[in-house]
Formats: C-alpha cells, sequence, structure tokens
C-alpha cells in the first residue's frame, strides 16, 4: 500500500513537473524526438542531399536561389553551434564547385534575392577562414551599397544611393531580411561596423514607412493584407539585426521599438494551438508554416536575449516549435509551405495559393529555429 502511494505520488510529481515546464515555457527540454538537436540533424542532412532547387519554376535554377541560400546559412549555423564537423564538412563540400566550373551559380549582386546569397560565403569564411569565402562574400556585401548597376539603375536607386541607402532599396518587407543578412554576416566576419550601421539605417527607413499601427506589415503599401511569410521576413530579419547590432548604435532603440510593437501582435494572433496563418488576423485562413518558423525564431531570439518578457513568450514559442514540427512528413519535408507569392490586391488570392511540401522556404526556418533553441 505504501509502495503504491510512493509510486502514485512520484509519478504526481513527474508530472506536474512536466506540466510546469511548458507551462513556464522551457525552451531547453523537450520530449524525445523533438528536441531541436534531432530536428535541426535530420532538415540538415537532408538539405545536403537535395540539390539546387527552384520551386517556382519547372527547371533547375540558373543561379543559387534565396530560398536556397536561406536554407544554406540556417545547416551552417546549426553545424557551429552543435559543434558538427561532418555537417560543416558536408555544406563546405556543397559550395567547392562554385569555386570552380559551376561558378555560374554564384548570383550577381543586383538585386536583394541576389545578394543574399552572401550570407553563406561569410558564414563560411566565419568557420573556415578561407579568405576565398571571404572574397566573395563581402563583394556582395560592398556592391549592396555601391552605385546602381546595369539595368536596375533606375531613378529611384540612384535616388537611395544618394542619401546613403542602398539601391537595392525596393521597399517590400521581404528586403529586411535579405539586406540586413548579408549586411550582418559581413559584420560578423570582418567586424567592421560600417556594415551594421548601414542595416540598421535600412531597417529604420522600412520601420519608418511601413509598419502599421498594430505592429505588423501590409505586402506592400497597395496591398491591405497581412501575408504571413512576408511579415516572416521582416520579423526574422530585425531578430538577426538586433543579435549583432552594438548596443551603442543609434538606431538600436527605433528598432528595439518596432521588433517588440510587432512581437506583441503577434503574440495576439497565434492560433490556440501554437500556429499562425498564412493571413495573419484572418481567423479564416489556414496555418502556415514557413511564417511559423520564422515567428518562432523571433520569439526564441527575443527570449534568449532578454528583449521579451519570458513568462508571456517563452511559453508561446515552445507551443509553436512543438506544433510546428508535428508538419514534417516521413521524407523529413515540411508540409503546408505557402508557394512564392507576389503581391496582389485580393484576399483570396492568398487563400488560394499553393501549398507546397518540402520547400525550402520552410525547410529554413526549421533550421533557425533549431539553432537559437540551442543558444545560450
Amino acid at each position: 500500500m505504501i509502495r503504491n502511494l510512493l509510486s502514485i505520488t512520484i509519478l504526481y510529481f513527474i508530472f506536474q513537473s512536466s506540466v510546469s515546464a511548458q507551462g513556464n515555457g522551457d525552451l531547453k527540454n523537450f520530449p524525445k524526438g523533438s528536441t531541436p538537436q534531432e530536428i535541426g540533424n535530420k532538415i540538415a542532412e537532408h538539405f545536403v542531399a537535395t540539390p539546387h532547387t527552384n520551386f517556382n519554376r519547372p527547371t533547375p535554377p540558373r543561379s543559387i536561389t534565396y530560398p536556397e541560400t536561406c536554407t544554406w546559412y540556417g545547416a551552417l549555423t546549426f553545424a557551429k553551434q552543435t559543434k558538427d564537423k561532418a555537417l560543416v564538412k558536408e555544406l563546405v563540400d556543397r559550395f567547392q564547385p562554385l569555386l570552380g566550373t559551376s561558378d555560374t551559380l554564384i548570383p550577381k549582386p543586383e538585386h536583394v534575392d541576389a545578394t543574399v546569397f552572401g550570407a553563406v560565403p561569410l558564414e563560411l569564411y566565419i568557420q573556415t577562414k578561407d579568405q576565398r569565402y571571404l572574397a566573395i562574400g563581402k563583394n556582395m556585401a560592398d556592391r549592396q551599397w555601391g552605385k546602381p548597376e546595369g539595368s536596375r539603375a533606375t531613378p529611384a536607386a540612384w535616388d537611395y544611393y544618394n542619401r546613403g541607402l542602398s539601391w537595392h532599396t525596393r521597399m517590400w518587407i521581404d528586403d529586411m531580411f535579405m539586406i540586413t543578412a548579408v549586411q550582418a554576416q559581413a559584420y560578423r566576419a570582418t567586424g567592421d561596423t560600417a556594415y551594421i550601421n548601414r542595416a540598421a539605417r535600412e531597417m529604420v527607413l522600412y520601420l519608418d514607412s511601413l509598419q502599421m499601427p498594430n505592429g505588423l506589415f501590409y505586402h506592400a503599401p497597395d496591398v491591405p493584407f497581412f501575408w504571413g511569410r512576408g511579415d516572416g521576413w521582416m520579423a526574422a530579419g530585425m531578430s538577426e539585426l538586433l543579435r549583432s547590432l552594438p548596443k551603442n548604435n543609434p538606431n538600436r532603440d527605433r528598432i528595439m521599438k518596432g521588433y517588440k510593437s510587432m512581437m506583441a501582435s503577434l503574440l495576439k494572433y497565434q492560433a490556440e494551438d501554437g500556429m499562425w496563418r498564412q493571413l495573419i488576423d484572418d481567423p479564416a485562413s489556414w496555418p502556415e508554416t514557413s511564417c511559423t518558423g520564422m515567428f518562432t525564431f523571433a520569439f526564441i531570439t527575443g527570449v534568449k536575449n532578454g528583449w521579451l518578457d519570458k513568462k508571456a513568450y517563452a511559453p508561446a514559442a515552445r507551443k509553436a516549435w512543438l506544433k510546428l514540427i508535428t508538419y514534417i512528413d516521413e521524407n523529413n519535408d515540411i508540409r503546408e509551405v505557402c508557394e512564392g507569392t507576389n503581391k496582389k490586391n485580393d484576399r483570396q488570392y492568398y487563400l488560394d495559393r499553393k501549398r507546397n511540401i518540402g520547400d525550402l522556404h520552410g525547410q529554413a526556418p526549421l533550421l533557425w529555429c533549431a539553432t537559437a533553441l540551442l543558444r545560450e
């Protein structure tokens, strides 16, 4: 009898401990099969085995596309965080043809979606100290703030350049990951604050121009819809920038204000199961995994860095992660990923977007989240 009571008491305390861990937003301990180490390993190895991919066209890409760049960068940061030298080697080997006969796969830095590729060689340089990677990445970051080039040297591009901003500026919220990621990486690789300072100025321009009173962002000024992945780029971009932006940077407070305003709104719109939707504020919209991964990354990063209230945001981040990974299938492909999407002033257009499986737009944020969960 006493033994049975003791066993029941022990089980009760184990159960209460588990419930408490989830309620308190434990971002370190997860059930077997759902740990960031396990999930990150699966997604990273799957990426290594995946050929260069372009989901928007039936043929292989002529150059590396930004979804692949984002996944490659995520796999590299995960490998660094886990000290997985074998994975680093696999990711280095993936780049080797680009240093030789396949160098045409390196995108020309004439547009934000192409130039973000620089984040990959810069991360490779940080981890290997191979100067060839630094030269490629630094060239892309420098040309993003150089004089306008080619067919994109429009009057608007020259105007931004003359104002000390990137000539790649186009006032799409996607830009605030694409531009700031490569500039932040150039700062991390070189220690030159010019890179992170220019990224911060650019972010303030977008915040002042595009953020709505509720903290979210329309897909474009003329498209009044809060598209999930579009806002996801902004959330992830601010998180990545703030992670490295020096505390004495004059624009840090403004960016932090914009970040916290967005996070508060996202907390309000998170669904009961932990997901976010294709249209963030539309309850009739479907749960979408790429934006959920990006918002989860932003929450985790904010909690880990002390920017967000742990009691409010850590449980939300944990719930989102545990639900998000249930969308990963037996091939380690995540489903319910919105296809590449242009802007359109039509609600039904967003609701009817194709839902891809294994699209790198969705694979990349899984790796970002896994890395963020493993950071101290």
